[in-house]
């Protein structure tokens, strides 16, 4: 067995090392394009590292296409849709883990269920709703619907880890006093913090990502968000400026990156409080 075992580890840090560069690979050849002239980029045999490198191509990104604009207005209603998710989300589970009932079951089944329902069905009816309530063309109906879309999900996992603090500590809570809103304010949610942190990353990631109902919705170019701004580096002619488009992805991809390292080391930290608090 102890022969075995660095052999072992080696192949598993081999098939690590694969795997990261399998899922880095794309980032890095994007990076390289976005710093290649467009001579460099219609070459029968391309290569990895610019010959003759140059920062037009973000130039171009940022000038024409109102990509810093994007940017914040992706960064608003990603916040807000993460925010509004976790407070939407958190007392709902709560609820659904603590009080089993029929009701509580056929409503968790509904809420599994409506995960399957594909986004051209929804989009009309979505459509006419946010219409009427003057909610088209505006941040507000988009966070609306990217809060609905992302809730079912949220509610799942949020539950999940609700179901394993311990009833003990809140019926302790019970005992001092504290009503079911500050057993849920001060005792369950500081230990739900790996759960309220992967809800947030979930809801910021695919609000930031989503293309369709941001085209659907928005109508204003000072409204439109980044995947709806790098959409419009193709043309009519369905032809892609693969330089400014490799920036702009590349210059897209970063905040999520950098949200997602950030709100890991809270996932960690937190894990660490709750269970001190606990």
């Amino acid at each position: 067995m102890t022969r075995t075992r660095p052999a072992v580890r080696a192949l598993q840090y081999l098939a690590l090392a694969g795997y990261v560069i399998f899922l880095g690979f794309p980032l890095v050849w994007m990076l390289s394009t976005s710093f290649k002239p467009p001579r460099e980029m219609v070459e029968i045999h391309p290569t990895l590292v610019p010959h003759h490198p140059t920062l037009d191509n973000y130039v171009q990104a940022f000038t024409q296409q109102q990509l810093g604009r994007a940017a914040l207005n992706s960064l608003q209603v990603s916040l807000a849709t993460a925010v509004l998710t976790v407070l939407v989300a958190l007392p709902a589970a709560y609820a659904l883990a603590r009080f089993r009932t029929r009701v509580g079951t056929v409503a968790l089944g509904w809420v599994l269920l409506s995960q399957l329902f594909p986004f051209v069905l929804l989009v009309i009816p979505l459509f006419l709703i946010l219409r009427q309530a003057d909610l088209v063309d505006t941040h507000a109906g988009l966070i609306l619907v990217y809060v609905v879309w992302a809730l079912p999900f949220a509610l799942w996992m949020l539950q999940g880890f609700v179901r394993n603090v311990p009833r003990d500590l809140e019926e302790a809570a019970a005992v001092d006093g504290a009503t079911r809103l500050q057993t849920l304010r001060k005792v369950v949610a500081p230990l739900l913090a790996p759960g309220i942190v992967a809800t947030a990353l979930f809801a910021f990631i695919s609000s930031w990502n989503e293309f369709f109902f941001a085209l659907v919705l928005l109508k204003s170019p000072d409204l439109a968000t980044l995947p709806v701004t790098l959409a419009r580096f193709v043309g009519v002619e369905g032809i892609a400026r693969l330089g400014p488009l490799a920036a702009g992805s590349l210059m897209a991809t970063v905040p999520s990156l950098l949200f997602f390292a950030f709100m890991q080391r809270r996932l960690t930290s937190g894990s660490l409080a709750g269970a001190v608090k606990g």
